[in-house]
């Protein structure tokens, strides 16, 4: 296991402190300069770090502090893409979120002024030796024929395999600037095999329509494989196939069965799942997921980040010894199932609670790894 494997792991995304909820609220009515809400934003990430050092992580994030979306912020800051309000939210199960989307205006391109980077910078000036920090992204695949964000590529592109490629090569170019910049960790979070787990599912009487969402699958691979090609040996790179995180609802259910094919293809190091609850399915296709690669870990999402209530120890090491029947132990780790806040709004439950449940998952890696 050449990479960074720590088996004890968390997917990136912390609740926002109530003073930074406000410092923005203030900034987007012009009562606060950038600058002070950045001296809010980086004093509150300090505290951040030094509690999830405190509590045993070794790879480290910003808890996505600087954004409002875990996906969004970074789409609109790309060069080619511009936010906008559409007419409908995304329907989650039992919750609606805000309108705001992003579209295409132009060829794609990484923006060497995004202000990721520069939340990045001191993520890394602030963290303590030893420790990792980890940048999060959005998967390039939610840009790809999902919610009206590539459908104007024929504008700018000469055919689909060109827009295709120009994508892969502007995230390529991001993620070679965070590594210019010191990341050695980057993750790139993703809904998209989650949406197309319904769509197969639904479809299953239905071969013509099937037939789209398994095209879209294969250009999905076909754009990931392509960012990641030729990235420097010693950067980790990292997925969290997300079913959806909105004030503790979700989007999509079902098992991994219709797309274990897809992700086993796929060339990550680290593979975050989410397994907290029935809709997750069983384990039976954790094996063409990992696909017999010795150098990638399956980071199995058992401890849920929706509630506060803590799982039993016991019943969790029972299911990691389950996984381990289909893929060696070396090669899994735990997680809660998402992060804390894929938006600003957060799950529901408190910033103590994140903490217990933090401290469970290190339990539970001591007693299944290091006992």
């Amino acid at each position: 296991m050449t990479k960074t494997h720590h088996h004890f792991d968390h997917v990136g995304s912390y609740l926002r402190p109530q003073e930074l909820k406000e410092a923005r609220e203030q900034f987007a009515k012009g009562e606060l300069t950038k600058e002070e809400l950045l001296a809010v934003q980086d004093r509150l990430v300090k505290d951040l770090v030094d509690h999830q050092v405190e509590n045993g992580l070794e790879v480290i994030s910003d808890g996505e502090f600087g954004r409002s979306w875990w996906h969004l912020d970074f789409i609109w800051e790309l060069t080619g893409f511009e936010a906008y309000l559409q007419e409908d939210s995304y329907k989650f199960h039992g919750a609606k979120t805000r309108t705001t989307n992003v579209r295409l205006t132009g060829k794609v391109a990484e923006n060497p002024n995004h202000p990721f980077y520069r939340d990045f910078e001191y993520l890394k000036s602030i963290s303590p030796e030893g420790i990792t920090p980890k940048v999060t992204i959005p998967s390039p695949s939610l840009i790809i024929n999902r919610d009206h964000r590539s459908d104007r590529y024929a504008e700018y592109y000469d055919s689909w395999t060109d827009f295709l490629d120009g994508l892969a090569q502007a995230y390529h170019d991001t993620i070679l600037h965070f590594y210019d910049l010191g990341a050695r960790y980057v993750q790139l979070d993703d809904t998209t095999w989650a949406f197309l787990i319904q769509q197969l599912e639904d479809n299953k009487e239905n071969p013509e329509k099937r037939q789209i969402f398994e095209k879209l699958a294969e250009d999905d691979v076909y754009v990931i494989n392509k960012v990641l090609e030729g990235l420097p040996e010693d950067l980790t790179l990292a997925t969290h196939i997300c079913r959806g995180n909105f004030k503790s609802t979700y989007l999509f259910e079902g098992g991994y069965h219709t797309i274990a094919k897809y992700l086993g293809q796929l060339n990550y190091d680290i593979f975050f799942l989410e397994y907290d609850d029935e809709r997750s399915g069983d384990f039976a296709p954790l094996a063409d997921i990992w696909n017999g690669r010795e150098n990638v870990e399956l980071v199995l999402g058992v401890i849920t980040s929706k509630d506060p209530q803590l799982e039993d120890v016991d019943a969790v090491v029972a299911r990691i010894n389950e996984a381990a029947q289909l893929v060696p132990l070396k090669n899994l780790g735990i997680s809660t199932q998402c992060g804390f806040a894929s938006t600003e709004e957060g799950n529901i439950l408190t910033e103590e609670d994140e903490w217990k449940k933090l401290r469970l998952i290190k339990t539970i890696t001591t007693k299944v790894w290091e006992s």
